[in-house]
């Protein structure tokens, strides 16, 4: 089961995947990944998901925690937290090929008073474990829609309710549980981060995020540095710098340009604060990471 599940991923990426070895796919949510060369570090502040890794192997930090998992793990991330990841065993003849599902707040709410509650679980947010049987079975149908667009909006959202039944029944139903609950602080706390995503590049005080997230400002603080380890202000910063990288990657734009772009007033500031992030200056940063493409390529 697992070898046709790779199978298939691999040839939808082979087919669709972009330049950074992803590809999106029309079910929402739901893309494949590839890569042929192991990488340099990621930094990502990853929506709640599931990845299966169907070849390869890859690391993710998260704080001081490391997890590693390889062909036949999945990692699971329940809440907006920052993660820094790299591939650390691909090659052209065996690349790094995963399936990532975005997790539906929505599909696990009205589960979850159908699925009986597991133990509860620890607070991690992130953590890696041997994928279950039934998660595979039911990510193999879910892929096979891709290949038969007349029965894609019959039998999507069966599949999509499968997928995540077996997540809710699994090992890690306690944790994704959580996801469903409306008021549960990791919805109130992720309502404020849907708006830091949007508004990312504008002052954000924190009473307005507060605000979204039903909370006093004293309780959202402490919320909210509960479920993502980080203050909204560094949260919010560390949204700035990873988009400014991107513009300065994959838009050309220069450093001083991409720093105005997402809300810096000081050049010398984002510098310091990029540097302190990927390690290097923003233009030698950038100049790495192209040598490192073209090497790859």
């Amino acid at each position: 089961m697992r070898q046709a599940l790779r199978d298939l991923v691999r040839r939808y990426t082979d087919a669709h995947a972009n330049a950074e070895g992803v590809a999106l796919s029309p079910i929402p949510g739901l893309a494949t990944v590839r890569a042929t060369a192991p990488s340099g570090l990621l930094h990502a502040i990853p929506r709640p998901l599931i990845c299966l890794v169907l070849q390869g192997e890859k690391e993710v930090r998260l704080g001081r925690e490391s997890f590693t998992f390889a062909a036949g793990d999945s990692l699971l991330v329940t809440a907006d937290v920052p993660t820094v990841s790299r591939i650390t065993r691909a090659s052209r003849a065996a690349p790094y090929l995963a399936l990532v599902l975005e997790l539906d707040p929505a599909i696990l709410a009205d589960l979850g008073g159908q699925v009986p509650a597991a133990p509860e679980a620890t607070g991690a947010a992130v953590r890696a474990d041997p994928t279950e049987a039934e998660v595979t079975e039911a990510a193999l149908r879910l892929m096979r829609l891709l290949d038969r667009p007349p029965a894609d909006a019959v039998l999507l959202g069966l599949r999509l309710r499968e997928m995540h039944y077996w997540l809710l029944a699994g090992r890690h139903g306690a944790a994704i549980r959580r996801l469903g609950w409306p008021e549960g602080q990791v919805q109130r706390v992720a309502r404020a981060v849907a708006l830091l995503r949007a508004e990312f590049a504008q002052p954000l005080p924190v009473e307005r995020l507060a605000r979204a997230a039903g909370m006093s400002p004293s309780s959202f603080h402490r919320h909210f540095r509960a479920v993502t380890s980080l203050s909204p202000l560094q949260f919010q910063k560390q949204l700035r710098l990873m988009e400014a990288r991107r513009l300065m990657l994959a838009e050309g734009a220069s450093a001083s340009h991409a720093a105005f772009l997402v809300g810096y007033e000081s050049v010398p500031q984002f510098t310091r604060e990029y540097g302190r992030m990927f390690g290097l200056p923003p233009v030698r940063d950038a100049e790495r990471a192209r040598r490192e493409g073209q090497a790859a390529a």
